[in-house]
């Protein structure tokens, strides 16, 4: 897919991350969100200056060509390599802020995250803002509800939550939507550690696309 969406009035779901390396998990999280809340796209960001944890693995060039070859075969997902290019941290307002002057201020932008990171999004940088800027959309797994008990967050759920899918075409932002995600899930941390072990392949091709695991291996990548 090219890195340019196409033109579309749908909801465009927004996956950023570090990617590295990209795995399972997120492809799977992606497609859910596709099909339970009705996006037309989802436009993968791999961040080039994450601010809050220690500097990627791999170098910006390997995450972004993992990203590419990860989600090539699926036509509604689409690359944004603007944060790998930038040399400025990478803030979720600041893309979001990005994002909106490409899409217009009518484009339904909604904000895919998990729920741990929904958890900690009050001390994300300048938090309140992303909510005039796009929805919030969080994966929940079954059997684990999802604890909001910190005030501020509380707040905004009370005033925001309560919404559908259907909710997030009828306005720009400014919604939060849970979604049931059945997937099994996986840390990139955890796979990084099994790749730096020489873990056997046919457990990693349960953890990581085909292709990604081949550009691993082909660039030699997170070896110890």
């Amino acid at each position: 897919m090219s890195e340019a969406a196409e033109e579309t009035s749908g909801p465009l779901g927004i996956l950023g991350g570090t990617f590295d390396p990209v795995h399972l998990a997120h492809l799977a999280l992606a497609r859910v969100a596709c099909d339970k809340l009705g996006l037309a796209q989802v436009l993968w960001i791999p961040a080039g200056q994450p601010p809050h944890r220690t500097p990627p693995r791999a170098a910006p060039a390997d995450r972004l060509a993992m990203v590419q070859s990860a989600i090539a075969d699926d036509v509604r997902f689409v690359l944004d390599a603007s944060e790998v290019a930038s040399t400025a941290a990478s803030y979720t307002v600041h893309t979001l802020l990005r994002l909106r002057a490409q899409y217009g201020a009518t484009r339904p932008l909604v904000l895919l995250m998990g729920a741990d990171a929904f958890r900690g999004l009050p001390g994300w940088h300048r938090w309140q803002e992303i909510f005039g800027l796009a929805h919030i959309a969080v994966a929940t797994r079954p059997g684990f509800p999802l604890d909001t008990h910190v005030p501020p967050l509380a707040d905004e759920l009370a005033a925001r939550g309560g919404a559908s899918a259907a909710d997030l075409g009828n306005a720009p932002a400014g919604r939060i939507v849970f979604f049931e995600l059945v997937a099994g899930t996986v840390s990139a941390t955890e796979v990084r550690d099994l790749l730096a072990a020489a873990t056997p392949l046919d457990r990693l091709g349960a953890l990581l696309p085909q292709p990604v695991l081949d550009y691993i291996h082909s660039h030699s990548l997170y070896r110890p």
